[in-house]
C-alpha cells in the first residue's frame, strides 16, 4: 500500500507545492500502490464485499490458477438477491439456489467470513456493510455489484466492479482502475415536509439525466446534505450509480460518527478516538477545485415519482407527464416506448392513478428509519383492499429494530405483513415478483424494463409515498396525508 499520509493537502509530485485536494483525492492517493505509465492505477482495497451473483467465476478464475486468497480477512460475503422474504428454509428455484450454496462452499474454501441467510448477521449486503462497521471513513470498498456506491455515505470511495475484477481482488487485495473525475453536487437549504433523501435523488436524477455523472465521482455536499441522517445519506448514495458515476461520497462528520460508534467491527476504546481524529481530515479543501461542481435548492424539490423505464425519467408527484411536444424529436420515440411500456400517456397526472403493489425495502430504503417513515403515515389507517404490499427490511437488525420498537405492531394493526430480510421485489431474482401488467409503486432504485417481473411496472418513490399510496390504492402525494393529520391534531 502506498505510504501516502492522510494530511490535510496533498503534495504536487512535480513541483513539490501543496496541491489542494478533493476528499476523492486524499482517499484515492492514500490507496495507490503504483501507477502504470499510459494505463490504470493499481489501487489497494480495504473492503471487498461478495454475494451469491457475481462472485462464483471469480472463486473459479482463482481455483482453475491454483490462486490462494491473499486477504481473505478483508472480505465478507453474504447472499441477498435470491433470498426468500417470506420464508428462508428453503429456496424452491434451482439457479438461484445452487448460486447460494456454491457462495458458501466458497467461503469455506477459501477462508472468507460468510453470513448465511436466516442468521443474524444476514441481510442485503449494502444493508449490512455500513450497519456493522464493517465500512468505515477512508476505505476504499468494491463488491460485483453496482449499488456498492451506497458505502460512500461513511466517507468512503465504494465502487462496484465486474466478475473478473472481483477476481483481481481475490487474488491480490487490489485493482487496476484508470483514475474518474470529480464532481460535487451541492444541495442548499431546507426540505419541505414530505421530501426525503430518496427525493433529493430523483430530483437529481431529472435534472443530471442517468448519464450526466458518467465518468465522474460524485461528492454530495452542502447545507441539505449535513442535515441528513446516516440513512438517508445511504440512500442518496445508493442511487448515485443511477446517474452513471462511479461512486458517490460525503464527508463523514459527527453525524456519521455517532452512527458507526459502538457498532460491532467499529474500533473501540483508545482506537476509536484515534480512528475519528484521522476520519476528521477526510473532507474537501476549500480551495479543491472539481472538474464540475453543480447547485440546487432543497426547496425546489417535492415529493418525486417516476413515469418511464429509468430513474431519471421522473416528475414532481403534483405534476404532469411531460407533453410529447416538449420532448426534443431525436429523444421522442424513446419517449413513447418508455410510455408505452408503462400504459401512460403523455401529459398525464400520475397522481391518483391506482396501484396493484407497493414495495417497502431494498438497499435504498429497507432501513430502520424508512420503517419509521412509513409506520408514521399507515399508523391508524388501513391497507387499501386492492393493495398487495411487501414490507421487507434489509437486514436481521432491522428486522429486529422494528420489533424492538414495535414498529412491526402499527403495521399489524394496519393491515401489512412484515416479511424477512431480502432483496426482494427489488429484482425478479427471488419470489417475490410483481405479475405483468401489474403497477408497483416501489422504493427500490430501478424502474427499469422487467426489473420487478417480466411485464411488471414500476414506480419509484419515497418510502413515505409508498406509505400514501398504499393506503389510499392510487399513487398519492404524502403531503395530503401528513399535512391533514397535523392539521387534525
Amino acid at each position: 500500500m502506498s505510504n501516502a499520509n492522510n494530511t490535510s493537502h496533498a503534495i504536487d509530485p512535480s513541483t513539490g507545492q501543496r496541491r489542494p485536494s478533493t476528499l476523492f483525492d486524499k482517499i484515492w492517493d492514500k490507496h495507490v500502490v503504483q501507477n502504470v505509465e499510459d494505463g490504470p492505477t493499481q489501487l489497494y482495497i480495504d473492503r471487498l464485499y461478495c454475494h451469491e451473483v457475481t462472485s462464483p467465476q471469480a472463486f473459479d478464475t482463482l481455483r482453475d490458477k491454483g490462486i490462494k486468497v491473499y486477504r481473505p480477512d478483508r472480505i465478507y460475503a453474504m447472499p441477498d438477491h435470491n433470498t426468500p422474504s417470506d420464508q428462508q428454509e428453503v429456496i424452491h428455484d434451482p439457479i438461484g439456489r445452487k448460486q447460494v450454496e456454491t457462495l458458501a462452499a466458497n467461503c469455506k474454501e477459501f477462508g472468507i467470513t460468510h453470513f448465511a441467510m436466516g442468521t443474524k448477521d444476514n441481510g442485503i449486503i449494502h444493508v449490512v456493510g455500513p450497519e456493522k462497521a464493517l465500512s468505515l471513513p477512508g476505505m476504499t470498498i468494491v463488491c460485483g455489484d453496482s449499488h456498492t456506491s451506497t458505502h460512500g455515505a461513511v466517507g468512503a470511495l465504494a465502487m462496484g466492479i465486474g466478475t473478473s475484477e472481483v477476481a483481481e481482488v481475490l487474488a491480490s487485495q487490489c485493482i487496476l482502475q484508470a483514475k474518474p473525475k470529480s464532481m460535487r453536487i451541492n444541495v442548499e437549504g431546507v426540505l419541505q415536509p414530505g421530501v426525503t433523501a430518496k427525493d433529493i435523488a430523483l430530483y437529481i436524477m431529472a435534472q443530471m439525466t442517468t448519464s450526466g455523472a458518467t465518468g465522474y465521482v460524485v461528492e454530495y455536499a452542502g447545507s441539505t446534505i449535513r442535515n441528513l441522517s446516516m440513512e438517508g445519506r445511504l440512500t442518496l448514495s445508493n442511487l448515485s450509480i443511477e446517474m452513471g458515476s462511479r461512486a458517490g461520497i460525503i464527508a463523514p462528520d459527527e453525524t456519521t460518527f455517532e452512527y458507526l460508534k459502538g457498532r460491532e467491527y467499529a474500533p473501540k476504546g483508545e482506537a476509536w478516538d484515534k480512528a475519528v481524529e484521522e476520519w476528521r481530515k477526510l473532507r474537501s479543501d476549500d480551495d479543491a477545485i472539481f472538474d464540475k461542481e453543480v447547485t440546487y435548492r432543497a426547496e425546489d424539490i417535492a415529493p418525486r415519482i417516476t413515469y418511464g423505464t429509468n430513474p431519471g425519467a421522473g416528475i414532481a408527484i403534483d405534476e404532469s407527464i411531460p407533453t410529447l411536444e416538449s420532448i426534443p424529436e431525436a429523444d421522442r420515440a424513446g419517449f413513447k416506448a418508455q410510455l408505452d411500456y408503462m400504459q401512460f400517456q403523455p401529459g398525464e397526472k400520475l397522481e391518483g392513478h391506482p396501484v396493484d403493489y407497493v414495495f417497502l425495502g431494498a438497499c435504498t430504503n429497507g432501513r430502520i428509519e424508512d420503517f419509521r417513515a412509513f409506520a408514521s403515515v399507515v399508523k391508524g389507517k388501513k391497507k387499501a383492499p386492492n393493495v398487495v404490499a411487501w414490507l421487507v427490511p434489509g437486514s436481521w437488525l432491522v428486522r429486529k429494530q422494528i420489533i424492538d420498537e414495535r414498529i412491526d405492531k402499527i403495521l399489524e394493526e394496519a393491515g401489512f405483513e412484515l416479511r424477512l430480510p431480502s432483496c426482494s421485489a427489488c429484482l425478479a431474482m427471488n419470489p417475490d415478483k410483481v405479475p405483468a401488467g401489474k403497477l408497483s409503486i416501489s422504493t427500490s432504485n430501478r424502474n427499469f424494463v422487467g426489473r420487478q417481473g417480466p411485464g411488471a411496472r414500476t414506480v419509484l418513490a419515497s418510502p413515505l409515498t409508498v406509505a400514501a399510496s398504499a393506503i389510499t390504492g392510487k399513487i398519492t402525494d404524502p403531503r395530503k396525508l401528513i399535512l391533514t393529520e397535523h392539521k387534525a391534531k
